[in-house]
């Protein structure tokens, strides 16, 4: 049975959701980590029992022993970090966004193509059982052909303290990018990733240039000074085949749900349904009736985030195409950069 070896570059945060993945997967054992920081580095390589701890990310990189690099530090540093760990032979997975702006991305994708290994977005909402019982589903023609869809990922009081989402030159944005990556993803996914044309959006602080602002994470307090990130973009999406897409997305709002709520909503000729509830709104037009229905499902096995480590292990040793291909994660930048663009001009961004 192959065994991937496996780096974490980046050990606190999000690559602690990961682990989880790596320790369930038939094919994959991490044997190193990657952190700026030693006492974080010695608390995760305890919890974990890792021993290969560095400070100098280039050494795990170019491990020769490592076969895969897990890029989980903030979102500025993953393009240079990914394109190295390619450059160096690895398969990489990536947190999202897999690059804060559409031209990292691509230059990522360069470095892919010229490695001939695979490169993944950790987009883990797509692992989850409602996604994948949805989008099943859709692909009988349950729906149609998709027009229009509505989408939010909305928080009340859920916007991250720590400045390493709060300042650009480490985030590279705000709510926009740091969980508008998420519904975006998947909803595009959805629709079957049709090509945009078209973004008119705005990205704005309002709430939290309150002194009194406050946050839940990663612990609750009062926001820190230096916070120049939008925390609440809006977006009109126009695609090549016609369809239309409106996006919410909120760090701070004064909604009626704690917490987040995150809902997609997709239209089609042949009827409508609804995530994460996966209800499906369809019409008899012989009987003129209207009926609903929702889809049945087992409990997730394996959680979301660990499910897509062990699923991108899985697809290396089948030889099998990425789980989340990076060109999909290029259509979702494109968009969620042209909203900081049509903030700025005040108009349309054609793409």
């Amino acid at each position: 049975m192959t065994t991937l070896k496996v780096g974490v570059i980046g050990v606190g945060g999000i690559a602690r959701t990961h682990m989880p993945g790596w320790e369930a997967s038939e094919h994959a054992e991490v044997i190193a980590g990657a952190d700026l920081l030693p006492e974080a580095l010695e608390r995760w390589g305890g919890q974990w029992n890792i021993n290969r701890l560095e400070t100098d990310v280039a050494a795990v990189i170019n491990d020769p022993d490592i076969d895969i690099i897990d890029v989980c530090t903030p979102n500025m540093y993953h393009a240079d970090i990914s394109i190295a760990a390619l450059e160096a032979g690895k398969h990489v997975i990536c947190e999202k966004p897999l690059a804060p702006t559409p031209a990292d991305v691509k230059r990522m994708i360069d470095a892919r193509d010229e490695s001939g290994k695979m490169l993944m977005t950790a987009q883990h909402f797509r692992f989850a059982g409602n996604s994948k019982a949805l989008k099943a589903e859709i692909a009988t023609g349950a729906l149609g052909e998709v027009y229009h869809a509505r989408s939010w990922m909305l928080r009340r009081t859920g916007i991250p303290t720590g400045l390493g989402f709060l300042k650009k030159q480490h985030s590279g944005g705000g709510a926009c990018i740091d969980i508008g990556v998420h519904i975006l993803d998947l909803t595009l996914w959805m629709m079957g990733n049709p090509e945009p044309v078209s973004v008119t959006g705005v990205a704005s602080r309002k709430l939290s240039k309150n002194p009194k602002a406050f946050g839940f994470w990663p612990k609750f307090g009062r926001l820190p000074d230096g916070m120049d990130v939008e925390e609440m973009a809006m977006a009109f999406v126009r695609f090549e085949t016609g369809a239309t897409l409106v996006l919410e997305i909120s760090w701070l709002l004064h909604h009626d749900t704690m917490g987040e709520d995150m809902q997609m909503w997709l239209y089609g000729t042949e009827g409508g349904s609804h995530w994460p509830s996966c209800e499906f709104y369809q019409t008899n037009y012989d009987d003129m009736q209207l009926y609903n229905r929702t889809l049945k499902l087992a409990s997730d096995r394996v959680e979301p985030h660990a499910l897509e480590c062990v699923e991108f292990a899985q697809a290396i040793v089948d030889g099998a195409p990425s789980p989340v291909p990076a060109e999909q994660s290029l259509q979702v930048m494109t968009i969620l950069n042209a909203i900081y663009e049509s903030e700025k001009t005040g108009r349309e961004v054609l793409l």
